[in-house]
């Protein structure tokens, strides 16, 4: 008589898994530190457009500062009544003192308005005595002596000598004339020095705020990572559990298979010998006893095969997962029902998750033989670069799923926690009358060859 003689354990994938971990940590890094540095971004562009606004806020209210200085103390004393009746030499002493300004660049433009709106002077001799509407914030101005800036082309009537120039800082602040009587006083600057202030706060304002945030990115760093690792080794014990719980499976498997064939199977094929024996030699009326208890016996026996080649699963790396599922489906063949398989000539996955996908399709096919009354099934095996999925279908009697779930039934409940266990997913669904379908979906993380 044969002894049963198992194949031996295959080398664990742990080395493999562990490998994978380890590139899903430095991903899980690489993705910290990628979001960080688009946060960076999003963050960093509406503070340099802040900075710019407040630099040209804050240059707006220095040429604020220098024109009230200019009107107080160079333009104000010499505002005498002459030339606000208009006088050529009280205007030319005006022009005396500001024609080293102007034409150094530092004031482009100067103009001083009476309360009516009338020029009263202007660099540009033409402008003097005119009238213009004056804006609605200029008895505001009058009144408060609150100055006004801003930066652009100036395109307001009276404005027409300067509309050449491009971008001017014009500035409006109260002056008063020699005997106290309230004016408005105007400048137009070189925008030249609010670029230049500009680009000087951005400058020393933007570095140290990109530096205070690679600090804040270069701190969240090291939490960041050593968390990583702990889900790493989290992940890793969880999977040394399910290693070592389907290794402890596998042999279990071995153990009893062994102990039917080498003891159970083996008593039960002598005694088939001796019955056939009896047979031959006993009375005529006890021929047909006997032989209707050798036919039962030799049933079983082949009944109890059976059983130990489902106890133990064939040797996947040898034969192949997609041989292996083709294997399983011989038994419904024989029964009639009609089997579609969907199957690759091969595919990418290491051996824990091959022999999960056979004992998914062992069981659910084991269920569909004793349950389902099917009259067709199709079983489709197919990959992509991030997951395994396998589907099996059967046209059967279906059953309700809210009065019958499937975690009533042992082995796919068992099934389901392994897989979740494993990063994947188990999902049954069924109609009545309508059939079951069984989806079970496992990611590609540590792929080793099976044919």
């Amino acid at each position: 008589m044969s002894k049963w003689t198992p194949a031996q354990p295959r080398a664990s994938s742990i080395d493999r898994t562990r490998s994978a971990e380890r590139s899903e940590v430095r991903s899980a890094v690489g993705r910290f530190l990628a979001v960080g540095i688009v946060a960076m971004v999003f963050v960093a562009i509406p503070a340099a457009l802040w900075v710019r606004e407040l630099s040209v806020r804050n240059a707006m209210d220095n040429a604020i500062q220098h024109a009230q200085r200019l009107a107080d103390y160079s333009v104000g004393p010499l505002l005498s009544d002459a030339i606000i009746a208009g006088d050529p030499g009280a205007t030319r002493r005006l022009d005396d003192r500001l024609a080293p300004r102007i034409s150094d660049g530092s004031i482009v433009r100067v103009k001083v308005w009476d309360p009516s709106g009338r020029i009263v002077y202007s660099d540009v001799p033409k402008l003097i005595g005119q009238e213009f509407t004056l804006p609605s914030w200029a008895p505001e101005l009058l009144a408060s002596g609150k100055g006004r800036a801003t930066l652009g082309i100036q395109t307001d009537p009276g404005d027409e000598n300067e509309k050449e120039a491009g971008e001017l800082v014009e500035v409006y602040v109260r002056a008063s004339s020699a005997r106290g009587d309230p004016l408005i006083f105007e400048a137009y600057f070189n925008d030249d020095a609010v670029r230049d202030e500009q680009s000087a706060l951005v400058v020393g304002l933007i570095p140290a705020f990109l530096l205070s945030l690679g600090a804040l990115q270069l701190a969240q760093l090291f939490p960041a990572v050593q968390l990583a690792r702990r889900i790493q080794n989290h992940q890793s014990t969880k999977r040394q559990l399910l290693q070592h719980a389907i290794e402890a499976s596998d042999l279990e498997r071995q153990r009893i298979a062994r102990d039917l064939h080498d003891d159970v199977i083996q008593d039960l094929a002598g005694l088939s010998y001796a019955l056939e024996a009896e047979e031959r030699h006993s009375a005529l009326e006890n021929r047909a006893l006997f032989g209707q208890a050798k036919a039962i016996l030799q049933k079983n026996v082949q009944t109890l095969r059976a059983m130990t080649t489902e106890l133990y699963p064939p040797d996947l790396e040898e034969l192949g997962l997609p041989a292996a599922l083709t294997r399983l489906t011989a038994p419904l063949i024989e029964r009639g029902i009609v089997v579609k398989l969907h199957i690759p000539d091969d595919c990418d996955l290491d051996r824990d998750r091959a022999a999960m996908f056979y004992r998914v399709a062992r069981e659910v096919l084991a269920n569909t033989m004793k349950h389902a009354r099917a009259g067709v099934l199709e079983l489709t095996l197919m990959q992509d670069d991030d997951r395994t999925i396998l589907l099996i279908h059967d046209n059967g009697c279906g059953f309700n799923l809210s009065a019958d779930a499937p975690d009533n039934h042992l082995g796919l409940r068992i099934m389901r926690d392994t897989i979740q266990v494993a990063g994947g997913s188990l999902e049954v669904r069924s109609w009545m009358g309508g059939g079951t379908s069984v989806m079970a979906t496992l990611d590609r993380i540590a792929p080793a060859r099976i044919r």
